[in-house]
């Protein structure tokens, strides 16, 4: 899918977009998203009722994921959990789909970020995870396992289910896809859920949050853990391995593009930083960077008047130039930081490691 179409996409489902033939559109995908969500709760259905058998690992599965497409911030809280287990010196390997990976059977962005941050934890990706838990847990002796965007993933068991709410878009726009954002419909997610994370919480209001805490708690049909995250930026790190501080940022005219699920939350995270954001674009998620992307790309920066090119580093993994139209190519690592229940989700983590091992 385009720039264009993936802009164009959003201002229809999101409701920006008005007038007959809008109407119309919405109207058209809503029809086929009944037939998506009837099909999704078959399949739910046929896991809950025993017609289909998820395989159980040898060692403990903790799934991360969430009830909408594109960018809950998934990877920061794998890289968060992973590093938890390591911390404690357990065996622990990433699980995961690779969604975007070449056809040359690469590792995919996010895998290439999460080896970047971590180099020695594991991650196998390819689509029958089961296989690969059984490689991580024979040849890798790995003791825990993190499976990635697993939420919908339900051939494998898992120990404890973590389902991302992103707090600037929660539910999806209220459809499942395509006429919303919703993999599934958001009562069947939240009721598999063990514990509830909202990321992003520092980007709307007490009220906001508060209203969808109690969506949440409503659909989810029992009170679950609740935890509140923040993406935090952590550093500035260049294409050409240098590092710079993230107030070298403040003042500074930049040209920033990316490929999220989210491109909104980080071109609000570089304002934040002080940054004077002079140009922007979005690719869509996952977004391979071809030579004629990268030339096109230069001439816009050039034109831009910008003292710096800056994506997130989950691009950057992807590209193999240090400067874009003659101005140095940056990148802002995002961390995750635990604001509220970070209690209740060490715990819920631990519980799992002394139940299999008990």
């Amino acid at each position: 899918m385009s720039r264009l179409n993936v802009k164009t996409y959003f201002n229809l489902i999101s409701g920006r977009s008005r007038g007959p033939f809008a109407f119309m559109g919405r109207s058209i995908l809503a029809l086929a998203s009944c037939g998506y969500a009837i099909a999704t709760s078959l399949r739910n259905k046929a896991y809950d009722w025993g017609i289909k058998e998820s395989i159980t690992a040898d060692v403990p599965v903790i799934s991360i994921g969430n009830a909408t497409t594109g960018g809950t911030g998934k990877t920061p809280m794998v890289e968060y959990v992973a590093r938890h287990f390591r911390d404690q010196g357990r065996m622990v390997s990433i699980l995961s789909r690779g969604y975007g990976s070449g056809e040359d059977g690469g590792m995919n962005d996010e895998g290439l970020l999460l080896y970047q941050n971590m180099p020695d934890v594991p991650h196998l990706q390819g689509p029958d995870r089961s296989a690969l838990a059984q490689v991580a847990v024979d040849e890798l002796l790995s003791e825990v396992l993190i499976l990635d965007d697993g939420l919908q993933h339900r051939r494998l068991a898992r120990s404890l289910d973590i389902v991302l709410i992103d707090s600037t878009n929660p539910f999806g726009f209220g459809w499942v896809l395509p006429r919303g954002l919703l993999r599934e419909p958001l009562k069947q997610a939240l009721r598999r859920s063990d514990l509830i994370l909202l990321t992003r919480s520092d980007m709307v209001s007490d009220q906001a949050r508060t209203a969808i805490r109690t969506k949440v708690a409503r659909l989810a049909g029992s009170s679950k853990p609740w935890v509140e995250s923040v993406h935090k930026p952590v550093d500035l790190i260049m294409a050409d391995g240098s590092e710079m501080a993230l107030s070298d940022l403040k003042g500074k005219s930049v040209a920033i593009f990316s490929g999220l699920g989210n491109p909104d939350a980080f071109l609000q995270t570089v304002e934040n930083l002080g940054a004077k954001v002079i140009a922007e674009q979005s690719f869509p998620d996952h977004h391979r960077y071809s030579e004629a992307d990268l030339a096109s790309i230069s001439r816009w920066v050039s034109t831009s008047g910008a003292d710096l090119a800056l994506t997130s580093q989950k691009d950057l993994v992807k590209l193999p130039v240090e400067h874009l139209g003659g101005k140095p190519l940056g990148a802002i690592r995002i961390g995750l930081e635990i604001v509220h229940g970070e209690s209740e989700l060490l715990k819920a983590l631990d519980q799992v490691m002394s139940a299999s091992e008990s």
